[in-house]
């Protein structure tokens, strides 16, 4: 089906085939005829943490052989993609290409794909019930629902796998209740159960095994905009196979290893105060100190699709995500002061009617 330099003509016309999401395979955009991807022999695996620290082996070469890529002048984003799919817009901030595109840098290659299941006009679709969920947004807004705004673009996570040990100190908090006399308005004493708390204190360990935590490797988007994107299927994870990048774009990580590792820590920190704090029990608790030490750590970059748009309003940068798994959207939208005045208007009006006829 594919030639060793990651080409993918098709066998009936010869055009080039790409990705069809619902198909979940290579299409011919001009005749139609649909082409299997074979499955891969390699197997999705993780890297070794330490091992990585130690000797950085940095398995890299480009996403695919014939993968261009360029980097946007406006807010840095450098994303890949094969021929014939061309790239003369930022996806990340809607600014026009400038650059010419090369020949893709070598990247640590990722280790599995998350592909698109959601086509582009079901994207737009999900941004159309977006937009007109929301109250007071510009009609401008209305040319973000096309299916030609919305770029289809693979994304770098980190993931990663770790074992958790956690030594805690803290406090236990039982609630109890007291009568307490008080005055009330009239002068009168009188008798109330007041709530009060005794606080004994707390220490312990407690351990977890933490899988798939996943990081962003992209500054150019959210991160809170992102997570909200989640829950991803990584049961759907494939071994990454070039073909699923044909008409599509790939993202080139901007966070490094160590530095996504450190964000994962803060993810795992919040289950860790959980565990802490059902550990300690009682009816409140405080937690003063958790010391975490982390082993048989490993980690590998997936690629998860998105459905990017970006726009600019009144010279600000707006963004819109939609979740090429589950067609979940996420964005920011600007404020139309037009529409709100009316409304305003409109209620003044209303209140002073009702007035006049009372």
């Amino acid at each position: 089906m594919a030639d060793k330099i990651h080409r993918y003509p098709c066998p009936g016309c010869g055009a080039e085939l790409v990705f069809e999401p619902r198909a979940g395979a290579l299409a011919c955009p001009r005749c139609g005829r649909r082409e299997e991807i074979p499955a891969s022999a390699e197997q999705v695996k993780a890297h070794s943490y330490e091992e990585y620290l130690r000797v950085r082996p940095e398995r890299l070469a480009p996403l695919a052989e014939r993968a261009l890529e360029i980097q946007c002048a406006g807010c840095g984003a450098t994303v890949a993609f094969t021929p014939p799919t061309v790239a003369t817009r930022c996806a990340f901030c809607g600014a026009e290409a400038v650059a010419p595109a090369r020949a893709a840098d070598p990247v640590l290659a990722p280790g599995a794909v998350l592909p698109f299941r959601v086509a582009q006009a079901q994207a737009a679709a999900a941004v159309k019930q977006w937009l007109a969920s929301r109250w007071f947004a510009p009609g401008a807004l209305a040319r973000m629902a096309r299916s030609d705004a919305l770029s289809g673009v693979y994304l770098p996570f980190w993931s990663y796998d770790a074992y958790t040990v956690s030594h805690y100190t803290g406090r236990r908090g039982e609630h109890y209740w007291e009568e307490e006399r008080f005055t009330d308005r009239d002068g009168q004493v009188r008798t109330r159960q007041v709530q009060r708390t005794r606080w004994f204190p707390a220490a312990g360990t407690v351990t977890r095994w933490f899988d798939d935590v996943l990081v962003s490797g992209t500054r150019a988007l959210p991160q809170a905009r992102l997570t909200a994107l989640e829950p991803w299927d990584l049961a759907g994870l494939v071994a990454y196979e070039p073909a699923y990048l044909a008409g599509f774009s790939a993202q080139r990580a901007q966070l490094e290893v160590p530095e996504a590792f450190e964000r994962a820590k803060g993810r795992m920190a919040q289950e860790i105060d959980g565990d802490v704090r059902r550990d300690i029990g009682g009816d409140v608790q405080q937690v003063d100190q958790v010391a975490t030490a982390y082993s048989a750590i490993t980690f590998q970059q997936v690629l998860l699709p998105v459905w990017v748009s970006a726009y600019r309003f009144e010279g600000k940068v707006y963004q819109l995500m939609v979740n090429a798994r589950t067609a979940e959207v996420q964005g920011e939208r600007p404020w139309s002061a037009v529409k709100i005045a009316l409304v305003v208007l409109l209620v003044v009006v209303l209140a002073l009617l009702v007035a006049w006829l009372a």
